[in-house]
């Protein structure tokens, strides 16, 4: 340490300039191997729907696909697995190939290298970048070789194909399933409400309550009616005969027959049967039975459908993987990038290099 400011700044430069440097242009120009980069633009398109006419709830029941974004960020977690690494590396030989260049001993890997480190290495050679605005992936692959660069972009292209078919028709298979048991209990709700509508006319011995009981009250309005006309002609009689004459004792039996089958009718409708129940408490519940049979019916209706449709949609391709740009065959290599290397070198051993300087300047002043 006590010779390093006596350091002139020519031997300075060497160590800190040019030593760099020189290794920097050593590696390069003879150790590091060229990496070749096969690009590829995909997207997941999703099979359009705006035509399949449903009510809301079989839209609910049949269940709705996520969105494109959604599925191409899947697709990118998936290019970056380990399942996939490893099935496309039984395939292709990765491992190997990322080994082959024995003399980079900075790019390539060793073939006992851990399946952690083999990933990461993967990964670092696979860049998968995702294009927020219009939802695309583009695949760049790097490979000491041209073709196999190539090669390995489109079969990770099939394999993600595959993916996106294998997610979406299980997708559907669980909408299916699930939508079906929907159907099953709506049918089962179906029954059940018809039963209790059966049980309810059997046991009442009725077919309508509704019915009846708005017949028996206009039966007993066309009575009052009756009444009331009777008793206009009673009246307009007594004008000018005696109480004793017979059309006026005829008309007032007449009227008093009248009001008796009215009231009859009345209480047919309010008063408990003989079954203590009235006809207008049955006719309500009735109502409750109906509706409830029509509500199931309608609720099987929209199940219905909804398995109809998820049915379709579990038959045919959901979603597809569109390659936008296919995978390229680079002619020339893109890595390493050698002037970007050597410039960066260069920057940063100028500074260190001034750094260096200025704290030599300051030992020496302080030793003067």
């Amino acid at each position: 340490m006590k010779s390093l400011p006596q350091l002139s700044p020519r031997v300075l430069k060497l160590l800190v300039i040019g030593l760099p440097l020189l290794l920097t242009a050593l590696y390069l120009g003879v150790f590091a191997a060229d990496r070749y980069v096969s690009e590829s633009t995909l997207a997941v398109k999703q099979a359009g729907s705006e035509n399949v006419s449903l009510p809301g709830a079989a839209m609910l029941l049949a269940g709705l696909s996520p969105p494109a974004r959604e599925d191409t960020l899947y697709v990118q977690r998936y290019i970056h697995s380990l399942a996939l690494l490893l099935k496309l590396d039984a395939e292709l030989k990765i491992r190997e190939h990322f080994a082959a260049s024995r003399l980079d001993f900075l790019d390539r890997i060793s073939r006992g290298t851990s399946q952690e480190d083999f990933l990461q290495h993967y990964r670092d050679r696979v860049q998968v970048a995702y294009d927020d605005v219009a939802s695309l992936l583009t695949v760049r692959v790097q490979g000491f070789d041209p073709v196999f660069a190539q090669q390995l972009n489109r079969r990770i292209l099939e394999e993600s194909e595959h993916f996106v078919n294998e997610y979406s028709q299980q997708m559907a298979r669980e909408k299916l399933a699930f939508a079906e048991g929907e159907l099953k209990s709506a049918a089962q709700h179906v029954q059940e409400a018809k039963n209790q509508l059966l049980a309810f006319q059997t046991r009442h011995r009725l077919l309508d309550p509704v019915f009846q009981a708005q017949a028996s009250g206009a039966l007993s309005a066309e009575l009052q009616a009756n009444k009331a006309r009777l008793e206009s002609s009673l009246n307009a009689l007594q004008t000018y005969m005696s109480d004793d004459a017979p059309q006026v004792r005829a008309l007032r039996a007449q009227i008093a027959a009248a009001g008796k089958q009215a009231e009859a009718e009345r209480e047919r409708g309010t008063r408990p049967s003989q079954q203590g129940e009235r006809l207008n408490t049955l006719a309500i519940e009735f109502q409750g039975l109906q509706m409830q049979a029509e509500f199931a019916v309608d609720a099987y209706k929209i199940a219905l459908a909804a398995v109809e449709n998820t049915r379709i949609e579990a038959t045919r391709k959901l979603k597809s993987l569109v390659v936008i740009e296919p995978p390229s065959l680079p002619q020339t290599p893109e890595y390493p990038r050698r002037l970007y290397i050597l410039s960066t070198v260069l920057a940063a051993s100028l500074l260190v290099y001034a750094i260096v300087r200025l704290v030599l300047a300051t030992i020496r002043e302080h030793q003067d």
